[in-house]
């Protein structure tokens, strides 16, 4: 029963205002007149951390998981974390972020850790097993989920990423190389 609250909890809150959250972000980059300030290299950060907050989620969608996943997780959290802090170092140079477009950060960093728990807590003796801690061996094999998540919930999640995520933030990406004459950043930045 629990379990089911918490898979609940990840489809239904926690990765729907991940995605929000993106959207909200996005439109601050439009406020911001990205293609003019920062331009293309601070897109290609946001589609990088993309990558990794959906390298994550795409490997708990459709494995087992296990120590191996585990581990991944909280690896591209890591990474995440690291490229959000190099995103926001460069941006600021160059660009005013409203409290606004922090307050989309907040949610931007704190949801892919949220996910990241839930799915410990799903997975508490594989999360110990990774530290040689627990009962449990760790396994590192990589193998489909068994059963495999409902088909319109896994298709219908990696959906909204794609409409919600990927393809704003390659809009974003075309706008900003097409000011600059696809260079990767804007020759005279304009900090608003």
């Amino acid at each position: 029963m629990a379990a089911d609250a918490v898979v609940i909890l990840m489809f239904y809150f926690v990765i729907p205002l991940w995605l929000l959250a993106g959207v909200a972000d996005w439109i601050c980059h439009r406020a911001s007149d990205i293609q003019h300030t920062t331009g293309a290299k601070e897109s290609i950060i946001h589609l990088l951390m993309f990558a990794e907050a959906g390298t994550a989620l795409t490997a708990a969608l459709f494995f087992e998981i296990n120590a191996l996943i585990i581990a991944v997780i909280i690896a591209m959290f890591a990474l995440h974390e690291a490229t959000g802090w190099w995103d926001i170092h460069y941006a600021s140079t160059r660009r005013e972020i409203t409290h606004y477009e922090q307050h989309a950060h907040s949610f931007l960093e704190v949801t892919p850790l949220m996910a990241a728990l839930l799915v410990i807590v799903l997975h508490w003796g594989q999360f110990l097993a990774l530290f040689g801690q627990g009962s449990e061996a760790p396994r590192f094999a990589l193998e489909l989920k068994s059963p495999p998540l409902p088909l319109a919930l896994s298709l219908g999640t990696m959906a909204a990423a794609f409409l919600l995520e990927i393809l704003p933030y390659l809009e974003e990406l075309w706008r900003c190389l097409r000011a600059t004459g696809a260079k990767l950043v804007p020759d005279k930045p304009v900090k608003n």
